[in-house]
């Protein structure tokens, strides 16, 4: 979650992709330049230990865009594909 909070942040599309659940990946990805993202903070995980298939982290990362600060707050759903965690996507909030 860490890494791919890092790449939103630098603007690499490429990695983020690379780092997608195969069956959820969008075929291209374009990020705003505009958005500067500014924080994360990890409020929760389940599983996702290294000898789990599958973990759960809900997060809250922050960012400006264009003046205007906003957050997103998100359950992430991840996997292990090919021995490397992927994001599969996003699960409801409690």
């Amino acid at each position: 979650m860490r890494s791919r909070y890092s790449a939103f942040a630098v603007g690499d599309a490429e990695y983020l992709l690379r780092t997608w659940h195969s069956s959820t990946r969008p075929e291209s990805l374009e990020l705003d330049s505009a958005q500067r993202w500014v924080r994360l903070e990890i409020l929760d995980t389940a599983k996702g230990e290294e000898a789990d298939p599958t973990g759960v982290v809900e997060f809250r990362a922050f960012h400006r865009h264009r003046g205007q600060s906003d957050d997103l707050h998100e359950r992430s759903r991840f996997v292990r594909e090919a021995g490397a965690w992927v994001y599969v996507g996003p699960l409801p909030l409690r």
